[in-house]
């Protein structure tokens, strides 16, 4: 179900983003409810998003039928940019997510701009990579939880509105590795799960050990 609401700024981390839109027509905010597709895989390039409020999940299916997710995008990060004429992933509404396209009113300086926003995603990808390349499945949990917290801006607290299906398929785990790596991270005080929502960081430094 798509919901038009009203635009609203709620993140300070959109000032991350104040390149591109400084050069972008703003527009109204759609409500994606979970689970609800925002573009498929195969559709036409060109479109950018931003993520208002919520998450979203960036997926593939594989030759076999298994589906990869490749990233996650939270309150203030920009998706949708990919280079050939077809989209290769296809992207989803994590939960409740608000979402709006970013339509350029400078074309020149917003395409320059984009720039950026390739850059980032780059980095992401290789930071993905090395966490996919990493020895045990202690070392990408902990990488996992220390990514979202800086990305959150959490100190302690972290929001993970996905699934445990959803780490696991992003980490290259399953389900069962995630669910007993937390339950081990939690029996040994480095982390805590107020609620199956929610991860706190009691023991940042350990995690930062275990991710090597």
């Amino acid at each position: 179900m798509l919901i038009q609401t009203k635009f609203r700024n709620s993140s300070a981390r959109f000032a991350d983003n104040d390149g591109i839109l400084a050069f972008a027509q703003p527009s109204a905010v759609t409500l994606y409810e979970a689970g609800t597709t925002i573009y498929g895989q195969g559709d036409p390039t060109g479109q950018l998003y931003m993520v208002e409020f919520g998450t979203v999940r960036l997926c593939r299916v594989s030759a076999d039928g298994r589906r990869q997710i490749s990233a996650f995008y939270f309150a203030g990060e920009i998706f949708g940019l990919e280079a050939d004429q077809q989209r290769h992933f296809y992207a989803e509404s994590v939960d409740s997510a608000g979402i709006r396209v970013l339509r350029p009113s400078q074309g020149d300086k917003f395409n320059q701009s984009m720039f950026q926003v390739a850059l980032k995603g780059l980095t992401r990808a290789q930071e993905h990579l090395m966490v996919l390349g990493r020895q045990n499945g202690t070392e990408k949990v902990a990488a996992f939880l220390l990514d979202v917290a800086d990305r959150q801006g959490a100190d302690r607290l972290v929001e993970l509105s996905m699934q445990r299906c959803d780490i696991a398929d992003y980490l290259g785990l399953s389900f069962e590795t995630v669910s007993r790596i937390l339950t081990k991270l939690k029996c040994a005080g480095t982390i805590r799960i107020p609620h199956v929502k929610q991860i706190e960081l009691v023991d940042r430094g350990e995690l930062e050990y275990l991710r090597g």
